[in-house]
């Protein structure tokens, strides 16, 4: 028989013990999401918080014996919430950067993707660069790595909101000339939202996204170290991957 994993790391897999992981209510693990960024965690049409991150975020949890307890929060707010300890984890799209990695502790990778440039469907401009987008004005998530991108960039117009409906909203009336998020979002909204927005330019080398907690949790973060790496030998990823995007998205 072959072994898709090494024997040694099988050897790390197993159940982890609720007991041992530090978080804010014993028995429950705290979750900090948006709860309006589809596909990722979003509510469906009866309400009920579902998407990509949601599903990985719920799979973690059972394999930690913890209870899912999600608390929504607007994006540019929620790692100051962590920090606060309104969560116990953050599990929707953070990036992992350098400059968080130094007051916020995160998983191993759970997830990659590019940033896209995102254009009304009807019109002319196709931007295939950060430098096409100068001079125009750009939507984009507040306090996300992709803001940071457009203003590093420079001569861009950046124009900030608390969540994608209201930027994408305002592009596909004509307020914006672009928006800038990431790519398995741009897809997911062109198959599913029948939004009238396209993809332009993909930006960039393909990032990584991790589970994020307080970096003193070192306990936390082992647990969900663990975690990762049943729900990837058991085909629990695998299956909510393809669900949500057709595809293995964990791997550059």
């Amino acid at each position: 028989m072959k072994h898709l994993i090494p024997l040694a790391t099988l050897a790390l897999l197993g159940a982890a013990s609720a007991a041992s992981v530090s978080t804010l209510t014993p028995g429950v693990l705290v979750i900090g999401q948006e709860g309006t960024y589809a596909p990722f965690t979003f509510k469906d049409a009866q309400g009920n918080l579902t998407g990509f991150d949601t599903d990985i975020a719920k799979a973690i949890a059972a394999k930690l014996g913890l209870k899912p307890q999600f608390v929504l929060t607007e994006w540019s707010g929620i790692l100051a919430g962590l920090q606060a300890g309104k969560f116990d984890v953050v599990v929707n799209q953070v990036g992992i950067t350098a400059e968080r990695q130094k007051t916020i502790g995160f998983s191993a990778p759970y997830a990659y993707s590019s940033p896209q440039i995102i254009v009304k469907k009807t019109g002319t401009f196709a931007p295939t660069t950060l430098a096409d987008l100068k001079g125009k004005r750009v939507g984009v998530g507040l306090g996300s790595n992709f803001e940071a991108q457009l203003r590093a960039a420079g001569g861009i117009n950046v124009v900030t909101y608390p969540g994608a409906p209201e930027y994408l909203a305002d592009l596909a009336t004509g307020r914006l000339d672009a928006a800038f998020n990431d790519r398995l979002l741009v897809g997911y909204l062109i198959k599913s939202q029948n939004l009238p927005v396209k993809g332009a330019g993909v930006i960039g080398q393909p990032e990584s996204v991790g589970i994020a907690m307080k970096k003193s949790n070192t306990s936390l973060q082992a647990a969900v170290n663990r975690a990762l790496l049943q729900i990837k030998a058991d085909g629990t990823y695998a299956r909510i991957s393809r669900q949500w995007f057709g595809q293995d998205v964990s791997k550059p």
